[in-house]
């Protein structure tokens, strides 16, 4: 019988030339430089020439026998392919707003206030008029059904009739158009969010002809569980909780529920993720061991099967929960862990850590955009750089030297990975995460599964367990929000989001690296702290005599942010979608303070977010048009603008040019009758260096009365109307042309905007464009001597050329 001396003998025997490698790179090591090497190969403007230098190099790699080099090239075509095949599935630009016949299976679905959100694998696809291109490569879109739609009847009862659940087939008519959305810096990514989930195509639901199923849902383990779950005895906030934690159903969780986690910087736990699937390996692996020292005491130590039970039992329960990407990527990292602490192979941490990456991005290109594996990876490695070399401690205040080791000194450089990532952090996330880590590790989730388990034996004992778990849920909420309230969330603008976040990572990576004398590391902290304090931060506050425009991308609406030395002024406040989303809500996650808010007229598109402007941020005075109806906070004061009327902040000029004082003058005669749009307040804001002139939708009648009143040509214009062709009149432009004109709508609307002749005429007057649809929030620096800097979040692929250095903004043709 082999002693417990020679079996840690044999777990330390390499396993060959496949971990000492052929070269001096692994070549696992060789496989996640490859997957990133192809990742970054799409963000080329010409990512063929990636794809052919790649087939070159592994060609010649495999001529020169190098088998990494080859592995590199080989991993990173892969990878390139996978990921120019999702672009290849996108939806031709041709038909957005096309009504096309869909045939598909609900992936996902999510209701609320009237409202279902789908998700659905396209089976087949076909425009309902012929000679339209193809949409047959579409995979996968994301569609919307309101309660009432066209055709449809909108009672509650034939809405619940027809509800379409996941795992049913259906056939649906759709509008779609190519995934966009939202691009404001520091705020959720929609776009992003979409190319990551590989979804090739947004749209609706048309109501005729009606939707048709085609075949029920199969038994699907969670959906009984789920239901299982609601005829509990239990307390709606348990009820989703305990969905959360043990099913990985995190949708059941409400906003309030989600804002908490945000706030002490603890949403992974809410998400099935290594956390979650590391525990359940852990319990999986303890049980089968001591099943086999039960059965063979002489050898258990040597059976291979309880590796493969624990093995086993993970990858179902990651089944079980959905397989989402989080948990996926922790089953990869723990089956690799298995493996190795399982057989007789010794690969360094690093390797293991390296052939997970590999392993994960392989088999999921699209996981280098979601910000859950950077951080996940990150968190290991600077586990691995904790840990690697140094004696655990045994016991149990060897295991609570061990959690409070790690939290801490993983604090500074998890705050900056979470800020590089997402844009926020809670300064009192490390604390939060050490009251609720442990809670969640080793009480809800046991509990949790414990109940399960005992349900299909006895009811009663279920209930127990879930009954420990609430009171667990309820300690653990409790200590959340006390750390929410004593410590709201840190969000940063771009500028500062970078700086901080490297500088936070850079100094926790220089605590946990081994081996550095404290001279050293005394010297590497200043002299990071003194190249971040260089960094510049585009974004800060403009100086004396200057203004900074920032045009935020809210779809077919606007709202501009002027921005002085020492003063903040908001001009319109976006629209509200049907949906009762508003971009406004969105883009600040604290609230915020205004010394004036200029609401141009009472239209959805640019009034739409004036009620969470009121009841969310604070605003020292309102503007708006005379005899507009508007909802503005009652404790502020307010006056109506009149052309004439005005003030100076910073050595910066803030002008009305419209409308008129009186309603009876001649001007405002001449302009009456034609709607909200020609009563919007058009202000004209002066430096030394020129004008930002902004019109709201003020139409071509209003325009010819503003060109005598303007003193010069403005440096930017905030296109009127979101460059309809019922403003940005040839008058204007012929005698105001701007340098820079931006214009503010959304994209694929069905509006046409901007219009074919307001963008040949600007561009004709030799007028740079930019287009929040094309470029995202516009960010313009306008100094004494001029527009200092403009720039978009989208990074222009054209430039220079036949156009110099301004690229032209095409309407819908």
């Amino acid at each position: 019988m082999e002693s417990d001396e020679d079996w840690q003998r044999s777990m330390r025997r390499p396993s060959g030339r496949l971990w000492q490698g052929t070269c001096s790179l692994s070549l696992a090591w060789a496989l996640a430089l490859g997957s990133v090497l192809g990742g970054a190969g799409l963000t080329l403007s010409e990512a063929a020439l990636g794809l052919n230098l790649l087939t070159v190099a592994a060609l010649v790699s495999l001529a020169l026998r190098r088998t990494a080099a080859l592995l590199v090239c080989l991993a990173g075509l892969w990878v390139l392919g996978c990921l120019l095949q999702q672009q290849a599935a996108r939806l031709p630009s041709g038909l957005a707003g096309v009504p096309l016949t869909v045939e598909g299976r609900v992936l996902a679905s999510r209701q609320s206030d009237g409202l279902q959100r789908l998700t659905m694998r396209v089976e087949s696809c076909r425009p309902l008029e012929a000679g339209l291109p193809d949409c047959s490569g579409l995979e996968r879109i994301r569609v919307s059904r309101y309660s009432t739609m066209d055709g449809e009847v909108g009672t509650a009862s034939a809405t619940a009739h027809t509800m379409m659940a996941v795992g049913e087939r259906w056939r649906i008519n759709v509008r779609l158009r190519p995934p966009g959305g939202l691009a404001n810096p520091g705020r959720f990514d929609y776009r992003r969010w979409l190319w990551r989930e590989g979804i090739h195509a947004t749209g609706s639901v048309i109501g005729q002809p009606p939707p048709e199923r085609l075949m029920a849902a199969p038994g699907d383990p969670r959906q009984a569980l789920l239901r299982q779950l609601d005829g509990q005895p239990l307390h709606e906030t348990t009820q989703r909780w305990l969905a959360a934690l043990t099913l990985g159903r995190g949708e059941r969780l409400e906003a309030d529920d989600w804002a908490l986690l945000n706030a002490t910087g603890t949403t992974h736990l809410a998400v099935v993720s290594g956390l979650h699937v590391g525990l359940v390996a852990a319990l999986a692996l303890s049980l089968s061991r001591l099943v086999a020292r039960l059965i063979q005491p002489g050898r258990w130590r040597l059976l291979r099967w309880p590796w493969l039970a624990a093995a086993t039992a993970t990858t179902g329960f990651v089944w079980l929960v959905g397989a989402e990407p989080p948990a996926l990527r922790a089953l990869v990292m723990v089956l690799i862990a298995l493996w190795v602490a399982g057989g007789r192979h010794s690969p360094s941490p690093w390797q293991g850590w390296a052939l997970a990456w590999a392993v994960v991005v392989l088999w999921d290109p699209l996981a280098l955009w979601r910000p859950g594996l950077w951080l996940s990876f990150g968190a290991v490695a600077l586990l691995i750089l904790m840990w690697q070399g140094r004696q655990a401690t045994s016991g149990i205040k060897g295991a609570l030297t061990v959690l409070l080791r790690t939290q801490l000194l993983l604090a500074l450089p998890m705050a900056g990975l979470v800020l590089l990532a997402l844009g926020t952090m809670s300064p009192l996330a490390p604390l939060a995460n050490l009251v609720a880590v442990p809670l969640v590790t080793l009480v809800l989730v046991p509990l949790g599964m414990l109940g399960w388990v005992l349900s299909t034996v006895s009811s009663e004992a279920a209930m127990a367990s879930w009954w420990l778990f609430e009171a667990g849920l309820e300690v653990m909420l409790a200590s959340l929000r006390m750390f929410a309230e004593l410590s709201p969330g840190l969000s940063l603008r771009e500028g500062g989001r970078w700086t901080l976040g490297i500088l936070l990572l850079g100094l926790g990576a220089l605590l946990l690296l081994p081996g550095l004398g404290a001279g050293l590391r005394s010297a590497s902290l200043l002299a990071l702290v003194a190249a971040m304090a260089m960094m510049p931060a585009f974004g800060g506050r403009p100086g004396p005599g200057e203004v900074r425009l920032m045009v935020w991308d809210v779809g077919q609406g606007l709202m501009v942010e002027l921005i002085t030395a020492r003063h903040r002024l908001l001009y319109d406040s976006g629209p509200r979608f049907r949906s009762g989303f508003t971009p406004l809500a969105s883009i600040w996650a604290s609230p915020q303070a205004f010394d004036e808010v200029v609401i141009s007229h009472a239209d959805q598109d640019h009034a739409g977010g004036l009620a969470s402007l009121a009841r969310d941020h604070r605003v020292a005075h309102w503007w708006h048009p005379e005899g507009e109806t508007l909802a503005l906070s009652a404790h502020a004061p307010r006056h109506p603008c009149h052309a004439g009327e005005g003030w100076r902040w910073d050595g910066v000029d803030f002008t009305f040019l419209w409308p008129p004082a009186s309603a009876g003058s001649a001007t405002a005669s001449d302009v009456a009758g034609h709607g909200s749009n020609d009563r919007s307040c058009v202000l004209l804001v002066s430096t030394a260096g020129g004008s930002v002139l902004l019109t709201g939708d003020a139409g071509k009648r209003v325009e010819r009365f503003l060109i005598p009143q303007l003193p010069q040509t403005p440096a930017v214009l905030v296109v009127g109307h979101h460059g309809s062709a019922d403003s940005t009149s040839a008058a204007l432009v012929a005698a105001r042309p701007p340098r820079l004109a931006v214009i503010s709508r959304g994209a694929y609307n069905g509006f046409g905007h901007p219009a074919d002749q307001v963008v040949r005429r600007l561009r004709r007057a030799g007028s740079c464009l930019m287009d929040t649809a094309v470029d995202g929030r516009v960010n313009i620096l306008l100094s004494q001597v001029g527009i200092a800097a403009a720039q978009g979040i989208h990074p222009r692929l054209t430039g220079g050329g036949v156009e110099g250095p301004c690229h032209g903004v095409e309407s819908r043709h």
